[in-house]
């Protein structure tokens, strides 16, 4: 078992659920490359893609580092306050809207491929 699969089982219920499909799409069909970082599973090409962030309130957010660079044209993502990380959160699998989501995952990986990823703090 992988540090990510460990990751996963150690949550419950819907969390558990909602992470281990995101996992198996974003490595099987996305072809990604799960890592484990800052304790959260990330999913790379040649930057950060996007990672599951499991909240204290049970459910799961698929966040992506570089969400302010994305059309958010399905108006799903969500900054909360953030400048550059936006999110989409799910509490169940049944309220997935497949379709969208899936199109800001491919968005997201042309993003990376295209447009290379130059982070710069605000004000410097």
């Amino acid at each position: 078992m992988t540090d990510i699969e460990d990751f996963i089982m150690q949550h419950e219920g819907n969390q558990r659920l909602v992470m281990n499909y995101f996992h198996t799409l974003l490595t099987e069909e996305f072809n990604l490359i799960a890592k484990l970082a800052y304790k959260l599973p990330f999913y790379y090409r040649k930057s950060w893609i996007c990672y599951l962030y499991p909240t204290k309130k049970g459910n799961v957010d698929l966040s992506f580092p570089r969400g302010k660079e994305l059309s958010n044209s399905q108006g799903l993502l969500k900054s909360r306050g953030r400048k550059m990380v936006y999110s989409i959160n799910f509490t169940d699998l049944k309220d997935l809207p497949e379709t969208a989501v899936r199109e800001i995952i491919h968005e997201a990986i042309l993003l990376d491929e295209k447009v290379p990823y130059n982070w710069q703090r605000e004000g410097f």
